[in-house]
């Protein structure tokens, strides 16, 4: 079980659930461009159901659906699946910062924390995608050390590319 406050040494860290749905909604209302490469936009129900989903073969145990706050206001959501697609992989399937506080290192520094906690417990990669086409997505996460695997894959509505980092 993964200890949500070693995700963060700047931000407190927390399990978002079902009751903060409307905090999670409008964060990623503020990326409208976003949705532009991944349709469709959100709505309260499409959260309430990303909060819960899970793969085949894992359970809410594996999934970190979380929040990190600046004091009291939520500067970014993490979903992140541990042991998947294999025991030593973590896949982020989604990491969203919000647009008010962008380009200011928050999430690279983010993601400085969660790789770190990820390799104290044993895995050895991380792996994620992105939408096809969304170059400010692609600059970050290849700034931030990750590679593409070469493996597209077609999703309802667009494409995404598989990038990865070994931790």
């Amino acid at each position: 079980m993964m200890d949500l406050t070693k995700l963060s040494t700047s931000y407190q860290v927390r399990r978002l659930n079902l009751q903060d749905a409307d905090h999670v909604l409008k964060l990623v209302l503020s990326n409208d461009s976003y949705y532009n490469f991944c349709p469709p936009r959100p709505n309260r129900h499409t959260i309430l159901e990303d909060i819960k989903v899970v793969p085949a073969n894992k359970t809410m145990d594996d999934k970190y659906y979380v929040g990190f706050y600046d004091q009291d206001k939520l500067i970014a959501v993490l979903d992140l699946i541990s042991g998947y697609p294999d025991e030593k992989t973590a896949w982020i399937g989604f990491f969203m910062v919000d647009a008010a506080v962008q380009g200011k290192g928050i999430g690279s520094k983010i993601f400085v924390g969660i790789e770190s906690e990820l390799k104290d417990l044993g895995l050895s990669r991380v792996e994620l995608a992105f939408a096809k086409g969304n170059a400010k997505s692609e600059k970050f996460l290849l700034k931030n050390g990750y590679q593409k695997t070469g493996q597209e894959l077609n999703v309802p509505g667009y494409t995404v590319v598989v990038v990865e980092k070994m931790l």
